[in-house]
């Protein structure tokens, strides 16, 4: 099984957003945006929170997610 890592917080820095306001704008849980950042690599995501994240950055999954090696 493969690990992901999601770019999240260097995407908030780039807007100069909070965590918080990542999910306000998302509409995704807090809790949730802010373990998806605390990891550094996630076995498994939330795919509709991934993608509302996305949106809400307004950029593709593809540019959210990083896949890790094994």
């Amino acid at each position: 099984m493969g690990y992901v890592r999601l770019r999240i917080r260097e995407l908030a820095e780039q807007k100069g957003w909070t965590l918080k306001q990542v999910a306000d704008r998302s509409g995704v849980n807090y809790n949730t945006v802010r373990s998806y950042v605390q990891r550094d690599a996630l076995n498994t995501v939330d795919l509709s929170a991934v993608y509302k994240i996305a949106r809400a950055f307004d950029v593709t999954m593809e540019d959210l997610v990083e896949i890790l090696e094994d």
